[in-house]
């Protein structure tokens, strides 16, 4: 491996390890409201990224008038849309960790990389090669022991929690 890629694999390792702990962060804060938890994330990411887009993007689209414009008006559109998704779905994230559904909530994310990689196979028509097959296959096999042995039909509930994670992105 070269050195670039080797960097990748630490940082891709790390952001897992992070996203990972997360559930021990957010229990941390159970005492507050999903809802004002999610309020501030959005509140100082806004505070954090006014300024970066203001130097990028305005800036790029000029007098924000013509083809630019348009281009700027329909890309602010897709990122108000993606926004509620992911509003959504940190929402419904921390609200299951605060209220013990940990093993729910990451069933979800569990499935979300095999929905992806089945449409990939299923539409876009992309061949997997065997030791591709055989990490799907065992990721399956965790996504099923989740589900089957570590109860996660604790209420009748259960199915929007674990959906929600791969619904919403």
């Amino acid at each position: 491996m070269s050195s670039g890629s080797n960097r990748g694999v630490w940082v891709g390792a790390a952001a897992y390890t992070i996203w990972g702990l997360f559930p021990l962060y957010w229990k941390q804060l159970e005492f507050m409201p999903a809802g004002q938890i999610i309020a501030h994330r959005i509140v100082w990411s806004f505070v954090v990224l006014v300024p970066v887009l203001a130097g990028s993007t305005w800036r790029l689209a000029g007098d924000r008038t013509g083809a630019m414009g348009v281009a700027v008006s329909i890309a602010v559109g897709v990122y108000t849309v993606a926004a509620l998704l992911i509003a959504v779905n940190w929402f419904t994230y921390v609200w299951a960790v605060n209220h013990d559904y940990v093993v729910e909530t990451s069933l979800g994310y569990f499935i979300t990389p095999l929905v992806n990689v089945l449409l990939g196979v299923a539409v876009l028509r992309e061949s997997l090669r065997p030791g591709q097959w055989v990490a799907v296959g065992l990721a399956a096999g965790g996504v099923a022991y989740l589900t089957r042995f570590t109860g996660p039909f604790r209420g009748s509930h259960w199915r929007w929690r674990s959906a929600s994670g791969p619904t919403a992105w």
